[in-house]
C-alpha cells in the first residue's frame, strides 16, 4: 500500500484510536464490575450455591447445546456432499443460512409456534390422544433452539471442508472399491475431525452467552444461565452484589472458552490436485440415495417449519391496525435511528482497523511498537467476544448509577454495545474486500498522484461501496434484532421492536407479538437483501470461465 507520510501517519492514529476506544469502553466496564465485586464481598459469594447452580446449567446447556449440533450436522453435512446435484439443494443451503441471519427472538418464536403448548406437533400429539403434550420450556426447549440456530451453521461449515476434498481421493477410493464405511473412516472423517474442533468451540461461545433464547425458553430458576440470571438480579431484584458476581463467572466462563478455542488452528489443506472434476463413488445406490433424502427432508421440515409458522401466524394478525399504533412507530423508529448509528459506527471503526493494520504489515521495517499495535488491532474482536452485551451494560449501569437514572445514557450505551457486536462480523466482510481493493488499485492511485479525498471519491468509494454496504446491513439487521443490551435499559420511553415483542409476550398478547415478529423479520431480510443486492452476478470474465 503506497501512501505518504501524513496519510500513513493518520491510517495507524486512526487504528489506535479506534483500538483504545473499545479498550476504554469495555475496560471501564469491567473494572467497575472488579470494583463493585471487591466492596460486596465477591469471594464468599463465590460458595452461593444458587451461583454454583447457575454457572452448572449454564455449562451443562452450552456442552449438550454443542454435541447435539455437531452429531447431528455432520449426517445433514455428509448427505448434502455425496448427493451434489438434485432439485433444491441450492435452496436448502441457503435456507440453513437464514438462522444464522435471523433475530433469536423471532425464531424462539417461530418455535414456539411448532413446539409450544398450542404448536402445530402438540395438536397433532392431542389428536391423536396424547394427553403428555412436549413442553418446549426449560432445559428441552433450550437445546431445541439452540440446535436449530447452530446446527446448520455447523453443517454449512462441515460441507465447506468435504467439498474441498481432492478429486484424486475419490479416483483411488473408486478403484480401491472402498465401502461407504471405509470411505467415512478414511476419506471424511480425517477432514472432519480437524474441523469438529473448531466448529464445537465457536458452537459452546454462542451457548454459553446465550440470552434471548433462555429468557424467553428457560421456564424458571432451573433453567436459567449467567446472563439470564445477570438481568434478573438487576432488572427484577435489584441486587448489584449479585449481579456484579454473576458477570465476573461469566467473564471467567468466556476467556477460558476463547483461549481454548486458540488451541485449536484451522487445519491446513494439503491435499494436491490437478483441479479434476470426478463424482464421488459413495451415495449412488439406491439405499443411500432414500437415506439422503429422509436425512436432507427432515432437516428441511425442521428449520423451515418455525419460519413458516413465524410468516402464518404473523399473517394471522392484523398487521394494518399493528403497525398504525403510537407504540410501534414510536418503537420502528428507534430501532432503526439505533440501528443506523450502530451499523454506521462500526463500519467506521472497523475500516479504521482494517486500514491501520493494513498499513503497518505494508512497513517492512516496523517498529517493535507498531508490531505490538497490530497484534492489538488484530486482537481488538477477540476483546468484544469476551464480554457480552449484557455484561457490558451491567458494568455501565453500575459506573453511571451515581450520576443520576442510568436509562438517560441508554440510548448511546445500546448504539455502542451493538456496534462492537457486530464489529467482529463487519470486519470478517470488509477485509478480504480491502485487502484485494488495495492490491489492485494501490499503485495505480499513487502513480496517477491521487490522494485524499480525491482518492477516496475516484478509487476507493467505487471499489468498496458494495462490501460497505453489505457490512452496514448486517450490523444494521444485527442490532435491529438485539434484545441483550436493550433488555436492561429498555421502557415506556425507550421502546424498540424486540422490547416491543417481549412485552407483548409478557402481557401474554402472543397475536400481537406474532405480528410484529413478522414486520420485524421482514425488515431484517430487506436488509439483508439490500446489503447483497448485485453481488453474485458474474463479470464478463467470470462468464467466460464458466
Amino acid at each position: 500500500m503506497i501512501l505518504t507520510a501524513p496519510e500513513r501517519r493518520r491510517a495507524i492514529s486512526g487504528g489506535a484510536f479506534s483500538l483504545g476506544s473499545i479498550a476504554l469502553f469495555v475496560g471501564i466496564a469491567v473494572l467497575v464490575l472488579l470494583s463493585a465485586g471487591i466492596e460486596s464481598g465477591g469471594d464468599t459469594s463465590l460458595t452461593d450455591p444458587y451461583l454454583l447452580r447457575i454457572l452448572r446449567f449454564t455449562l451443562l446447556q452450552a456442552v449438550l447445546s454443542t454435541l447435539l449440533s455437531i452429531v447431528l450436522a455432520i449426517p445433514v453435512a455428509r448427505a448434502l456432499a455425496r448427493q451434489p446435484r438434485f432439485p433444491g439443494r441450492l435452496w436448502l443451503i441457503r435456507l440453513m443460512a437464514v438462522p444464522m441471519g435471523l433475530p433469536v427472538l423471532i425464531g424462539a418464536l417461530g418455535l414456539l409456534g411448532i413446539w409450544g403448548r398450542q404448536g402445530l406437533i402438540n395438536q397433532a400429539l392431542s389428536a391423536l390422544g396424547l394427553s403428555q403434550p412436549v413442553s418446549i420450556y426449560g432445559l428441552a426447549g433450550i437445546l431445541l433452539a439452540h440446535v436449530f440456530f447452530n446446527m446448520p451453521l455447523a453443517c454449512r461449515l462441515m460441507l465447506a471442508g468435504l467439498e474441498r476434498v481432492p478429486a484424486e481421493y475419490w479416483l483411488v477410493a473408486g478403484g480401491l472399491g472402498m465401502q461407504p464405511i471405509s470411505v467415512f473412516r478414511f476419506i471424511e472423517w480425517p477432514i472432519l475431525r480437524g474441523l469438529v474442533p473448531g466448529i464445537a468451540g465457536l458452537i459452546f461461545m454462542l451457548c454459553a452467552t446465550s440470552f434471548t433464547l433462555v429468557l424467553i425458553l428457560g421456564g424458571g430458576p432451573a433453567a436459567t444461565t449467567l446472563e439470564v440470571a445477570i438481568y434478573q438480579a438487576l432488572r427484577f431484584d435489584f441486587d448489584p452484589g449479585r449481579a456484579v458476581m454473576l458477570s465476573l463467572l461469566q467473564i471467567v466462563v468466556t476467556l477460558l472458552v476463547l483461549s481454548v478455542m486458540t488451541l485449536f488452528r484451522a487445519p491446513d489443506d494439503h491435499g494436491l490436485t490437478a483441479g479434476r472434476a470426478l463424482r464421488r463413488i459413495d451415495g449412488q445406490g439406491m439405499a443411500a440415495r432414500c437415506i439422503d433424502a429422509a436425512l436432507l427432508a427432515a432437516a428441511t421440515l425442521f428449520l423451515g417449519m418455525p419460519l413458516a409458522a413465524v410468516v402464518v401466524t404473523g399473517l394471522k394478525a392484523n398487521l394494518f391496525k399493528l403497525v398504525s399504533q403510537p407504540i410501534f412507530l414510536q418503537a420502528a423508529i428507534t430501532s432503526l435511528a439505533i440501528a443506523l448509528a450502530a451499523g454506521l459506527l462500526a463500519v467506521l471503526t472497523s475500516f479504521a482497523i482494517i486500514r491501520a493494520r493494513s498499513v503497518i504489515s505494508a512497513d517492512r521495517r516496523k517498529s517493535l511498537g507498531l508490531h505490538g499495535l497490530a497484534i492489538a488491532l488484530g486482537a481488538s474482536s477477540s476483546l468484544i467476544l469476551l464480554v457480552p452485551p449484557i455484561v457490558l451494560a451491567t458494568g455501565w449501569f453500575l459506573a453511571l448509577r451515581p450520576l443520576g437514572d442510568p436509562s438517560r445514557f441508554a440510548a448511546v450505551l445500546i448504539i455502542v454495545i451493538n456496534a462492537l457486536m457486530a464489529l467482529p462480523f463487519v470486519i470478517r466482510v470488509i477485509e478480504p474486500a480491502y485487502t484485494v481493493h488495495v492490491s489492485r488499485t494501490g499503485r495505480l492511485a499513487a502513480s496517477l498522484g491521487l490522494h485524499g479525498i480525491a482518492r477516496l471519491r475516484m478509487v476507493d468509494w467505487p471499489g468498496l461501496r458494495k462490501p460497505l454496504f453489505t457490512a452496514l446491513s448486517f450490523a444494521m439487521a444485527l442490532s435491529l434484532g438485539d434484545l441483550g443490551a436493550v433488555a436492561l435499559f429498555g421502557s415506556d420511553s425507550l421502546m424498540t421492536l424486540p422490547w416491543l415483542v417481549y412485552s407483548k409476550l409478557g402481557s401474554y398478547r402472543t397475536n400481537d407479538a406474532d405480528g410484529y415478529a413478522l414486520i420485524l423479520g421482514l425488515v431484517c431480510f430487506l436488509l439483508t437483501i439490500a446489503g447483497t443486492a448485485g453481488q453474485g452476478v458474474p463479470d464478463d470474465e467470470s462468464r467466460r470461465n464458466d
